[in-house]
């Protein structure tokens, strides 16, 4: 059973210490992951199962399914549990069609973006609003003035639309001025930052992670199996893909963000240490990221209900000092996937 853990020192809320990511959730065939979507029928016994388990944090994005998944996620949970009994984050951001205006984060689109979220999800407020980059780091769109960005979420915020707000991946420098803005001119901060990190991806061990651990912002990062990389579902190579995700369409974002030398050598290791612990890779990789403490709630993405309780095994497995340094061993630097394009 997942416990519940405050979502940092800057927000009262609490979560579960766990997310469930909902990306492969909607319209099958709808949107870039569409063909490993799944629909409300087969969603279902998931998400029952995680909320049965403890689990009641969920994250969404509006571009997922371009729409679809929203639709089915608010259905769900509307379902399954009353709306004090879950914690609801969704984003915005991402560009959602060809209008000129239909992505980025200008006041018109974030507050057109969050009342059709509303309206998919069917629910009155969104507890937990995360933009989906940095203003500038959007494809398709002019960068937006941050002091524009920042005074439509506070407004949202005032409304009663949303009740927190969290960044995605951007520079830690970005970050800050973002903070910093909203301070100076008494608009709301963030309260969480969702960022990219797992064991073959450590570059936010450098100035984000640091720097939200010292301010208090909660950490929920996305993609803490790497794709697949750490679950085995590669067998040592792209081009080895053991699951509908890994020989689909999505394959070419995985060749995008994971292009270390030592890549499959760490996902080696994982294995090692699995079986030294009786536990599979996908629950040691998710294990590392539970054990350090500047972590509140990794956001993980399943399509089994036995993956999912497996997973949720993983924050109540403790890492031996050693084992941890071993999987750490192999890492090597590499180039911010920020500085090349978009993590």
């Amino acid at each position: 059973m997942l416990k519940s853990v405050q979502m940092g020192s800057r927000a009262g809320l609490r979560v579960s210490e766990i997310a469930l990511g909902t990306m492969n959730f909607g319209a099958p065939g709808k949107g870039h992951q569409g063909d490993w979507t799944l629909g409300a029928d087969d969603a279902r016994p998931i998400f029952k199962a995680a909320i049965d388990n403890g689990l009641f944090y969920f994250d969404c994005a509006d571009i997922y399914g371009l729409g679809s998944s929203e639709e089915v996620v608010g259905k769900l949970l509307r379902e399954l549990l009353p709306r004090h009994d879950y914690v609801l984050a969704t984003k915005v951001g991402m560009p959602l069609g060809r209008g000129s205006n239909q992505c980025g984060l200008s006041r018109k689109h974030i507050v057109e973006g969050v009342d059709a979220s509303l309206e998919r999800l069917g629910v009155d407020y969104i507890d937990h609003l995360v933009i989906h980059r940095h203003p500038h780091g959007i494809p398709m769109h002019v960068p937006t003035p941050i002091e524009e960005t920042m005074e439509a979420l506070h407004d949202l915020v005032k409304a009663g639309k949303v009740l927190y707000l969290g960044g995605s991946s951007m520079f830690a420098w970005q970050f800050v001025e973002l903070q910093m803005t909203a301070r100076l001119n008494g608009w709301t901060e963030f309260v969480s930052m969702q960022n990219h990190y797992n064991l073959i991806y450590r570059e936010e061990e450098r100035e984000m992670i640091p720097y939200c651990a010292q301010q208090g912002i909660a950490i929920t990062p996305w993609s803490p199996l790497a794709r697949g990389i750490l679950t085995g579902a590669y067998k040592g190579s792209l081009d080895a893909g053991t699951t509908n995700r890994s020989q689909g369409q999505d394959k070419a974002r995985t060749s995008s963000l994971y292009k270390g030398n030592m890549d499959f050598q760490i996902a080696d290791r994982v294995v090692e240490v699995a079986e030294k612990y009786g536990k599979t890779p996908a629950q040691i990789s998710l294990a590392w990221i539970c054990n350090k403490p500047e972590i509140t709630s990794p956001i993980v993405g399943v399509s089994r209900v036995e993956q999912l309780m497996q997973l949720m095994e993983s924050a109540s497995i403790k890492l031996e000092d050693d084992d941890v340094a071993y999987l750490e061993e192999l890492y090597q630097p590499l180039q911010n996937l920020l500085s090349i394009g978009m993590s």
